[in-house]
């Protein structure tokens, strides 16, 4: 599923090097206010159980080459008992600031509220990281609060802004067709 720039695929186990790679990048160490890398082995490992998990992932692809290029992982963690799901995104870091992030998010979206039949779909991000925000926002999410001093970014503490997106104001074509 997927746009003429963006689209969603598999989460693959043949990627976990790229996906590891992405992960120790420092910007996004920061931008998820983690504080260590991860091994390539702790990884390989990781992603076996995250495989058999129930949480929906897929593995974003940059179409702007004409051939799809791995670029990003997207991950709705589910609460089946409300209908409700955390969002998750991470972008390559040569995929950033070229619209990726705000088209997959809004293709998760549209996953999330025409195939899982979600109601609301939520997430946190770290105040400072205004681009982020600003993606977000593109793709649907508003502001819903404020985790006061809930995180560190470049060692400082920062303000986590938790975002919601409910399905009665997701808008615009579905790229979903039956």
């Amino acid at each position: 599923m997927g746009t003429d720039t963006c689209a969603l695929g598999p989460y693959r186990a043949d990627l976990v090097e790229t996906y590891w790679r992405w992960e120790q990048d420092p910007t996004l160490l920061v931008g998820y206010g983690r504080q260590q890398p991860v091994s390539l082995e702790a990884r390989t490992e990781g992603i076996a159980h995250q495989l058999r998990g129930d949480n929906i992932r897929f593995t974003v692809y940059d179409l702007t080459t004409g051939t799809p290029v791995p670029a990003g992982v997207a991950t709705l963690l589910p609460d089946s008992s409300v209908r409700t799901a955390e969002y998750i995104v991470m972008l390559a870091p040569e995929a950033r600031g070229r619209g990726l992030g705000t088209t997959a998010t809004r293709l998760v979206l549209d996953y999330a509220f025409h195939i899982t039949n979600l109601r609301m779909v939520w997430l946190k991000v770290l105040a400072p990281n205004t681009a982020a925000v600003r993606a977000y926002e593109k793709a649907g999410f508003r502001a819903a609060g404020t985790l006061r001093e809930a995180g560190y970014w470049l060692g400082t503490v920062c303000d986590e802004v938790l975002m919601d997106a409910p399905a009665s104001e997701f808008t615009g074509p579905s790229v979903i067709t039956a």
